[in-house]
């Protein structure tokens, strides 16, 4: 991966736009970014990780403030990345969420985060997404690496590798879980976990059906669990014991059902002996009784004859007049029938004949008058809606009269207004071109009138610009002079300690040590250093206040040459003329102008008063013409009205006469003279149907009574019984017959009399002794009951606790293996010696690859010194191991906790680490090639000779033109590396500029 150009608009510190081109660092291999502390030089690293990942490494991320305070209102946040991956040239814009003002209204609204990923492809950019979860997996996949891994390989953080090789192995173990993929492991740690949680659970829920079918066995009869059996019941499953107590137990309750059986054998004999013995005397006492009830029946059914006979002879009466009942009833309703009919048939034809003028008038004469009335009503009913279409037409004619005399009001209206609006219409015209004349002027005046407030401006601004300049340059002569000063004392400085040099390397040496440079362990006279002798830190602070100097001299000339710059551009622009000149020729034509404005202003109501009245005259015209087109039609439909009226008003006429005033008074009166004829007619024919019922009712009433032996209906009448009255007489006569039957049936029956000849049996004694030999055989058979309910179910018991177990042990094997497997991968196992996590173990031998990754530039960076170890042994205060880190010395040949290192052996060490970790997570991520990669901070603790060391080792890095930049403020680095990126920090927000150092 090659980073080409980043361009960062109001992001972090830079306000504005800035751009810097990597492809124009590259040619160095080595570049500086520096800049003061709080400028924006880790800002920088920031845009590209949030322009690849859309967010920023460490605890940056977590205030998730990307927009520039001091960027201007409306200034949307961008970053815009170009980058090459595999031959590949991609482009990655991103715009974090960010609040800008309402396009309507005040206030801000929040506008969303957005991202583009362009590549290009045959010299143009085509888009591969917009979506941010798109983009986000695209660059992971792309690049090989998610953020965390990219940050720790390309960024190089050194603070945070200070922090990783002093860490805890926790720590560390959290850390090598972002850079590295062990979720199979942990996988597999969750899923034996989970599993054996799974068969303990399982296992568990077997021992509690077992449980409860000891439970049940102890319930259906078997004797209690020992006492020592609880807790300990998985001991017990496993040998046999159990089962061997079910056996036990449900072989007992056999034997006591066997028992049982053969006492309920016994008492089943005795019972039904007593049984036969009580039922053959009872069966004597009830025949004996039976015969004697039956004898005294038939003495009582043969003293009541007389009575019987009686019923017997009414109860014929009765059915021989019941015939006569029904007809004598439909004789009188038949006369009542008629003696109805007879008023209402008189008062109706009365009341006909009125109405036709004669005294009795036959049934075909009411026929014919009904007739007649029906059709007069019939023809009225018909001729309705040809009266109501008269009104109708009255209404519809009055209606078109009003009408037609509306339009005419209308037709002159308009006539009057069509000859008005012409004048109007060429009045507005001719205002309106006068307007737009003006509106020309103005446009014209107000760009002349601009040009000359220009110039007035930079006339006004060349006399301060110029004053400023004039003290721009005495500054700047004055910081020249400073730091040729600082200049010439560092000099001093770094001459008189390279005079020194033998004094400050005899300060160095200890006793058994050698000398650096004749390498003798001997010491005998060492240099000591001169009165006045100036130090490292003297020199550092020299060479530092000449650098703070030099950059002021720089900013100075930047703005010297800014301010001739600026006077340049404003002469030009006041060219022309003297301010007088220019303020009398702005004062003319802006007076002229705002005359011009004035007369243009109404221009806009003129075009609107132009095209309303052209609307107008035509609109005018279309109406006029509408409304006689309109006032046509309604003349000719009047006439058609009129001549419609005229005729049906006439027909209705007709059928009227002078007797009614309406078709309905017609229809009413009709229907009363039908309704009068009709009623007369019905009513004469039914008092003839009547009459005729009634006489033939009579004579059928006569036959039958003479037929059913009475000499009159009343004779008849008089022995008829009422329902209930000849049920209760046959019903007596029937169970008179029936008992009579009955007693003589039992009297005469052989067996019954048979047993009234012998003597009678004592049946409540044997009846006591059946029931006591019951009662025994009832206990014997719950008792048997009980014994063979036990055994078989302790047998039924006895087989599902067999089953149980047998399920059980599998279950229990499983998860003795799978507990013992998770407790090992999980590090809590005894047979764990350094409680190390599976996973944990495939991150030791990763750390175990970065370890010697990193010893390969760790030995040159520390003269062959140090080296790190890897420990698998845990730490002091620590529950698990196999992620410790030490430091070895080679000089001692001790290793040691890094936490004992100095401040620049720190450094190294953790540069190295960095570094080694870079080479691994990149094998890792599948060998993706970085060519470019960042190394932030920590020079500062360095002395020369390791600085150069160190700077050997970055050098390295560049071999196959990868492009490195080291981001520190540190001064001496300015010399040592001649391309810079420098962030400069200023009120209104940070810049970058390019810049190459003088070696």
């Amino acid at each position: 991966m090659r980073l080409h150009r980043l361009e960062a608009t109001a992001f972090g510190p830079f306000a504005e736009t800035v751009e810097v081109d990597f492809d124009a660092l590259s040619d160095a291999g080595l570049f500086l970014l520096s800049g003061a502390t709080g400028a924006g030089k880790t800002s920088v690293l920031d845009a590209v990780s949030f322009a690849l990942y859309g967010d920023v490494p460490g605890d940056r991320a977590k205030a998730r403030r990307y927009r520039s305070d001091g960027a201007a209102d409306g200034l949307a946040p961008r970053v815009v990345l170009e980058l090459s991956l595999s031959g590949r040239r991609f482009r990655c814009t991103r715009s974090p969420a960010w609040q800008r003002p309402k396009r309507r209204g005040s206030g801000l609204t929040t506008q969303q985060a957005s991202v583009l990923v362009e590549e290009r492809r045959n010299g143009a950019w085509e888009s591969l997404t917009t979506r941010l979860d798109e983009a986000g997996h695209l660059v992971t996949d792309l690049v090989g690496m998610n953020l965390p891994q990219f940050c720790q390989v390309a960024m190089l953080p050194q603070g945070r590798f200070q922090a990783f090789l002093r860490a805890r192995s926790e720590e560390r173990h959290h850390l090598l879980q972002q850079l590295f993929s062990t979720q199979r492991y942990e996988d597999i740690e969750r899923w034996l976990r989970e599993h054996a949680r799974g068969l303990h659970r399982a296992s568990d829920e077997h021992a509690r059906g077992v449980t409860r079918l000891l439970s049940r066995l102890v319930e259906a009869g078997a004797p209690p669990l020992p006492e020592d059996w609880e807790g300990e019941l998985t001991a017990v499953a496993g040998d046999g014991t159990l089962l061997e107590w079910a056996r036990t137990a449900a072989g007992t309750a056999t034997d006591v059902a066997d028992g049982a059986a053969r006492v309920l054998a016994e008492a089943d004999a005795a019972e039904r002996r007593a049984a036969a013995e009580a039922e053959r005397a009872t069966v004597l006492v009830d025949q004996q009784h039976r015969h004697a009830q039956a004898r005294l029946r038939l003495e009582r059914l043969h003293a009541d004859r007389a009575d019987h006979d009686d019923r017997r002879h009414r109860l014929h009466l009765a059915r021989r007049a019941a015939a006569v009942v029904p007809l004598h009833r439909l004789a009188v309703e038949a006369d009542r029938r008629r003696d109805e009919a007879t008023g209402p048939a008189t008062e109706a034809v009365a009341a006909a004949a009125a109405d036709l003028g004669v005294a009795d008038p036959s049934d075909q004469l009411l026929a014919d008058a009904a007739a007649e009335a029906q059709a007069t009503r019939t023809a009225a009913e018909l001729m309705l809606p040809r009266e109501q279409a008269v009104d109708a037409l009255t209404a519809l004619i009055a209606d078109d009269e009003a009408a037609e005399r509306d339009a005419q009001r209308q037709e002159a209206e308009l006539g009057r207004e069509l000859e008005a609006l012409p004048g109007r219409l060429q009045q507005a015209t001719a205002a309106r071109a006068a307007a737009g004349d003006a509106g020309t002027l103005a446009t014209r005046l107000v760009r002349e009138v601009e040009e000359l407030s220009g110039r007035l401006a930079a006339h006004a601004s060349l006399t301060s610009v110029r004053a400023d300049l004039a003290a721009a340059q005495e500054r700047r002569s004055a910081a020249v002079a400073v730091c040729q000063q600082l200049r010439e004392a560092w000099l001093d400085l770094r001459e008189a300690r390279i005079n020194g040099m033998a004094a400050e390397l005899a300060l160095d040496l200890a006793v058994g040590s050698h000398c650096p440079v004749c390498g003798s362990a001997d010491h005998p006279h060492k240099a000591s250093p001169a009165a006045g002798a100036p130090t490292p830190e003297a020199e550092r602070d020299a060479r530092r206040r000449l650098d703070d100097a030099e950059l002021t001299r720089t900013a100075l000339d930047g703005r010297v040459h800014e301010l001739g710059t600026t006077i340049a551009v404003l002469e030009r622009d006041a060219a022309g003329g003297s301010p007088e000149q220019l303020t009398r020729e702005h004062d003319r034509l802006a007076a002229a102008l705002e005359a011009a404005e004035q007369e243009a202003e109404g221009r806009g109501a003129l075009e609107a008063e132009v095209a309303a009245l052209t609307d107008e005259l035509a609109g005018t015209r279309q109406r006029l013409a509408e409304v006689r087109s309109h006032r046509s039609g309604l003349a000719a439909r009047l006439a058609g009205r009129r001549e419609e009226h005229g005729r049906t008003r006439a027909e209705v006429d007709a059928l009227l006469g002078d007797r009614h005033r309406t078709l309905r008074a017609v229809i009413e009166d009709s229907a009363a003279r039908t309704a009068l004829h009709r009623e007369a007619h019905r009513r004469r024919q039914e008092l003839a149907e009547a009459t005729r019922a009634a006489d033939q009712a009579r004579r059928v009433l006569a036959d039958c009574v003479a037929e059913h032996g009475f000499e009159t209906p009343r004779a008849a009448l008089a022995a008829v019984l009422d329902e209930s009255s000849l049920a209760e007489l046959e019903q007596a006569v029937l169970e008179h017959e029936r008992q009579l039957d009955q007693a003589r049936a039992v009297v005469e029956d052989p067996a019954l009399a048979e047993a009234a000849t012998r003597p009678a049996p004592d049946a409540e004694g044997l009846t006591a002794v059946h029931a006591r030999a019951r009662h025994e055989h009832a206990a014997a058979h719950a008792r048997h009951q009980a014994a063979t309910t036990r055994s078989t179910r302790l047998q039924e018991l006895g087989a599902e606790l067999t089953g149980a177990l047998a399920a059980w042990e599998p279950v229990r094997a499983a998860y003795r293996t799978a507990a013992g497997l998770a407790a090992v991968a999980e590090g809590t196992s005894a047979d764990n010696e350094w409680r190390m996590r599976l996973s944990g173990y495939v991150l030791a031998w990763r750390l175990g690859q970065v370890v010697a990754a990193a010893n390969e530039r760790l030995l040159r960076m520390s003269d062959r010194r140090y080296a790190l170890e890897h420990s698998g042994r845990r730490g002091a205060g620590e529950t698990r191991g196999g992620l410790s880190l030490l430091v070895r010395d080679e000089w001692s040949g001790e290793a040691r906790d890094p936490a004992t290192l100095s401040g620049g052996e720190t450094f190294v060490v953790s540069l190295a680490l960095a570094l080694g970790l870079a080479d691994v997570v990149t094998h890792e991520s599948g060998g993706a090639e970085l060519d470019t990669l960042f190394v932030d901070e920590g020079f500062g603790s360095l002395d020369p000779d390791t600085l150069d060391d160190v700077m050997d080792v970055l050098d390295t890095l560049r071999d196959g033109g990868r492009v490195v930049g080291v981001v520190s403020h540190v001064t001496e680095l300015r010399t040592r590396i001649p391309v810079q990126l420098a962030v400069r920090k200023q009120r209104t927000g940070s810049t970058l500029a390019v810049r190459h150092a003088i070696s």
